[in-house]
């Protein structure tokens, strides 16, 4: 909000001034030497502490210890067999390796120096060569030059360190306190990252926070709400709060292009890419896992981007995207990447593997975790030529016990759902036809939660449907699938509970004929957005799955992204900068109904900020619901009197309208009497302005409309 109130501040000085702040080029200001008008940047003092921490210029240097011991006439032969050994690597600069020599021996002192084009390359031929076995008398020991600069820094004799006093803390809650009950939001646009309170009573956003360049790329929420990290060259760095958004943490990574936070918040993953001095090399790539309270590094993972692109969906320079997707529930227990023939699960006690060994699942193309428990599904293919059937399987953690499997026979292609309270798991199977010229498609449906995890099968009763989109409803036991043929699927309703509960899957109803390609459920379920999107320009029809109705259609033009608030209570549909027109995002009520429209230039981010699960039993939330007319009394009353204020708002602007044309009449009507003498000059003596008093003529005009000539032939008769 300070931010907000500086800036109000400028363009108030700006226009008392008659300065025009879009004319002014911010960039060519430059203060005098020394002078910061009481101004303190921030972006100098993180590059500050990162000249301390990290500008020693020796990050590209490796020291190799216990090489053997030669004499000058060998030094040649030991020369060539290290740099064949580190040259394999990376480039070793012109001159960048440096063997010292004892002058009273003119022996070698059995260790060296190499200097590497980038600091990578030396991280790499660190970890590749530190216990390198040359032979059996000589296992090199390699470090990095700055290592060494660090520990001469250390004390000889030991000291307590100093306690800093305690000093509390903000409340990182205390969003969630809002009196309004209101929630917040996030954009960027051009150089600018802004937060703000969705105001949906008053039909605009409130201002709360506002910052130039705060970002290099986008920002990002941590899962419950606690945290928004934003990302920079230095690394990534995490802000909280309410109002003010101070900086809490700092977690250095340089070039850091992806962050990723686990369920719980109590870890972050970064990743980054670099570039080999060769360019026959492959990318070098470097992610940590950081604890967010304390900014330390708990475990980093190395390699070619071949290493990380097993497995997930998106992600940059062939590398999916997480790479550790995270299980367990909220606890963040444990996490996993999958490898070629393996699953390798961690757990984040000691941040090493399970049993100290991977999971070895031959072929498997697909994994994801439960959300609430620490199961896993994976799926594998046909192997032999269909010898051997695909198969979906159930896996506890940590015991890697399977809990269940499903053969599948036939199989094209294979993607899995979890339902968000982890009750149900839906496996959407297509399968080639007989003469596998055609693929059909089916669900195998797990009942998690039920004895011996029953399976049921679903198939759609025209199997040649094309699959368009697949969605469960949040916390409840109902999904949504489009099918069939654009421009104009259908969408069906089914219910994991049956009428007369005997445990089958039923349908509820199908709608014929949807503009619509994607699905937005509500966080609390029982609305849902089916939404027409790309080539159907934004086409949206806010649906009632309890009365099996429309509530309203709407249209947002060319809409890019939807996203409901965390409460459901209403949903933004956005237009980014994908397209060049109309950027900007609309807030809807949960039934369809547009509350107020913000358009931005150079839109590039929209986000709601998330809410922690609610900490009532679900039994308190029911009998809320049940009781929540004696409840919404004092909101109708509070909605009623910000109505009336709305309306005097709207009344009063009209008057202030109505002043102000009146004034501007008067003005011209004074205007005129004063300009009647010069008027009257002008009319040669005549004195009144009065519009009967003028006398009007007919005047009749010849216009000549056109002229023409033609030679006549005259037959004369010759006498």
């Amino acid at each position: 909000m300070a931010d907000v109130m500086l800036m109000k501040e400028i363009e108030d000085t700006a226009g008392r001034l008659g300065i025009d702040l879009s004319q002014v080029d911010f960039e060519s200001i430059r203060l005098p030497p020394g002078e910061d008008f009481g101004i303190i940047s921030d972006d100098e003092e993180v590059l500050q502490e990162e000249s301390l921490e990290f500008d020693s210029g020796f990050g590209n240097i490796i020291v190799v210890g216990n090489l053997p011991v030669v004499p000058s006439e060998k030094f040649e032969k030991l020369e060539g067999v290290v740099r064949k050994i580190f040259g394999q690597i990376g480039v070793i600069k012109d001159d960048g390796l440096w063997m010292p020599v004892d002058p009273t021996t003119q022996k070698t002192l059995g260790y060296c120096f190499i200097e590497y084009g980038t600091p990578q390359e030396a991280e790499l031929a660190k970890e590749k060569t530190d216990g390198y076995k040359l032979d059996r008398a000589h296992i090199f020991a390699v470090n990095m030059f700055e290592d060494f600069d660090r520990f001469m820094k250390v004390p000889d004799e030991w000291a307590p360190p100093e306690s800093n006093p305690y000093t509390p803390g903000e409340n990182l809650q205390q969003w969630l306190m809002d009196e309004k009950a209101r929630d917040q939001l996030v954009i960027r646009s051009g150089s600018d990252t802004e937060v703000f309170w969705n105001d949906a009573r008053h039909l605009k956003p409130e201002p709360v926070y506002k910052r130039p360049f705060w970002t290099e790329s986008y920002v990002h929420w941590s899962p419950l709400g606690t945290y928004l990290a934003t990302i920079h060259r230095q690394g990534a760095a995490v802000w909280g709060g309410a109002g003010t958004f101070n900086r809490l943490m700092r977690f250095a990574h340089p070039q850091v292009k992806l962050i990723d936070f686990s369920p719980g918040e109590k870890y972050l993953v970064t990743y980054s890419s670099h570039e080999p001095s060769n360019p026959r090399d492959a990318n070098r790539i470097v992610i940590n896992i950081f604890d967010v309270r304390t900014g330390k590094v708990m475990r980093d993972f190395k390699g070619s981007p071949d290493d990380f692109a097993i497995g997930g969906t998106g992600g940059v320079a062939g590398v999916s995207w997480p790479v550790f997707r995270w299980g367990g529930g909220k606890d963040d227990k444990y996490f996993s990447r999958m490898g070629k023939n393996v699953i390798s699960v961690y757990e984040t006690e000691t941040f090493s593997l399970i049993d100290k060994k991977s999971l070895k699942v031959e072929n498997v193309m697909d994994f994801c975790w439960s959300p609430t428990d620490p199961i896993i599904a994976l799926f594998v293919p046909e192997l032999g030529g269909g010898n051997q059937p695909a198969r979906v399987s159930l896996v506890q953690i940590p015991s890697k016990e399977e809990l269940r499997q499903k053969n599948l026979f036939s199989v094209s292609d294979c993607k899995m759902y979890w339902q968000s309270n982890g009750d149900y798991l839906a496996v959407k199977v297509d399968r080639y036809t007989k003469t596998k010229k055609s693929i059909y498609t089916g669900f195998e449906l797990f009942r998690i939660k039920e004895r011996d995890i029953p399976i049921e099968v679903l198939e759609l009763e025209n199997k040649n449907d094309k699959i368009i989109a697949f969605a469960w409803e949040p916390k409840g036991h109902r999904f949504a699938v489009i099918h069939g043929d654009n421009p104009r699927p259908d969408i069906s309703f089914y219910s994991m509970r049956s009428t007369h509960n005997s445990g089958r899957v039923s349908k509820l109803t199908t709608l014929k004929g949807k503009q619509a390609n994607a699905l937005f459920w509500s966080p609390s379920g029982r609305f849902i957005i089916l939404a027409g999107l790309k080539g159907f320009n934004g086409q949206l029809e806010f649906y009632n799955v309890d009365e099996l109705e429309t509530m309203a259609t709407a249209e947002h033009f060319m809409a890019t992204d939807i996203e409901w608030d965390p409460t459901g209570r209403y949903v933004a549909t956005a237009v980014t900068s994908v397209h060049e027109m109309e950027n900007g995002f609309n807030i809807w009520s949960f039934n369809g109904k547009l509350l107020y429209r913000v358009l931005k230039d150079h839109f590039f981010q929209f986000a709601w900020r998330p809410r922690p699960p609610s900490l009532l039993s679900a039994e308190k939330e029911e009998e809320i619901a049940k009781n929540l007319k004696k409840y919404s009394k004092k909101y109708e009353a509070e909605d009623q009197d910000v109505s009336m204020l709305l309306s005097e708002q709207d009344r009063e602007k009209r008057r202030m309208l109505k002043e102000e044309w009146e004034k501007w009449v008067n003005e011209w009507k004074k205007l005129h009497e004063e300009e009647k003498q010069l008027r009257q000059k002008l009319r040669d003596g005549e004195a009144s302005d009065e519009e009967e008093e003028y006398e009007a003529k007919e005047v009749e005009v010849e216009e000549v409309l056109d002229v023409s000539e033609e030679i006549l032939s005259v037959d004369f008769g010759q006498e």
